[in-house]
């Protein structure tokens, strides 16, 4: 086994690289006069069980084209199999058509890494779960919840909040580990990054509310769903985002949010000031993944990770 780094998140690899007790493969990639990639895989991978370690977020582009010449490099040297370990998976909130003459990206992207060369996909937390059909070869994917669970275990009062009803699965399944209840915030989105929270489904007085979702993003429907939650009797609000995106002005609406605390993961590396944010609380995947590598390459189960 091997595994190779490129440049979306290095903080992730070296941790996975640490759990896994094995430096990362030696690796070239970066960037020609004209801004074109360049990729030189200096250690030999004939034979090999190759794993790229390469998250698809900002600059999401470049980085999905990363992996793309990385893993055609590591075809052409002759490795005998090779994963994609892709911890957050870019263009996933397009999964359909959301309106007539629009693309479905996520599927695009698919195909793309498909024709790379890849054998297998290993992902963080889909947008959607029917993604994984996307892809006509093995796709693992896995959950924040042995992350977020020891985390709030914990809480009195707890109450597991989806943010939405397409995040209810998510959140049912927060709400069974901590066997507690659940609610359900209905909203409406008008257009991109913008959203009016139209009602709590619900009994959420008393309770120490825990929003969980897969992204957030420009922050602010989250922070209107913490809204509503404290304006329906709630005595806490806090959440637990497995992908923080965190674009344009998310981190000063957070900061100036109702929100007792964001705790997120290291799938995407956080920018300075969210660092900063007193807020926000960042736990790693790097240990989850790299027993998630090691299963792989010896053929065991994955889904025991989640038991």
């Amino acid at each position: 086994m091997i595994v190779f780094s490129g440049n979306g998140n290095k903080e992730l690899a070296a941790r996975i690289s640490q759990h896994l007790d094995m430096p990362l493969g030696a690796a070239r990639v970066d960037r020609f006069s004209d801004g074109e990639i360049r990729v030189e895989i200096q250690d030999n991978v004939r034979g090999k069980d190759v794993f790229i370690i390469q998250p698809t977020c900002s600059p999401a582009n470049d980085n999905i084209l990363e992996a793309l010449v990385m893993v055609d490099a590591c075809r052409r040297a002759s490795a005998r199999r090779i994963t994609l370990v892709c911890p957050y998976f870019g263009y996933a909130r397009q999964e359909r058509k959301s309106a007539p003459r629009t693309p479905i990206t996520a599927k695009l992207i698919a195909d793309l890494f498909t024709v790379s060369g890849i054998d297998r996909l290993l992902v963080m937390e889909l947008h959607t779960s029917a993604i994984q059909g996307f892809f006509n070869i093995p796709v693992d994917h896995l959950f924040s919840k042995p992350i977020f669970g020891p985390y709030f275990q914990n809480h009195e009062d707890l109450l597991i909040v989806s943010p939405d009803a397409g995040g209810v699965e998510r959140a049912r399944a927060m709400a069974k580990y901590y066997e507690c209840g659940l609610a359900i915030v209905d909203k409406r989105r008008d257009r991109p990054n913008e959203s009016d929270v139209m009602n709590v489904i619900g009994d959420v007085t008393g309770k120490n509310c825990l929003i969980i979702d897969d992204i957030c993003d420009t922050g602010g429907s989250l922070c209107k769903t913490a809204e509503a939650l404290m304006e329906n009797g709630a005595k806490s609000v806090s959440a637990a985002i497995t992908h923080a995106v965190l674009s344009g002005p998310a981190i000063e609406r957070i900061t100036n949010s109702v929100l007792k605390e964001l705790v997120v993961t290291d799938t995407i590396p956080l920018s300075d000031a969210a660092k900063k944010c007193s807020k926000i609380t960042q736990l790693s995947v790097g240990d989850l993944l790299s027993k998630a590598i090691r299963r792989i390459h010896s053929s065991g189960s994955i889904s025991n990770l989640f038991v």
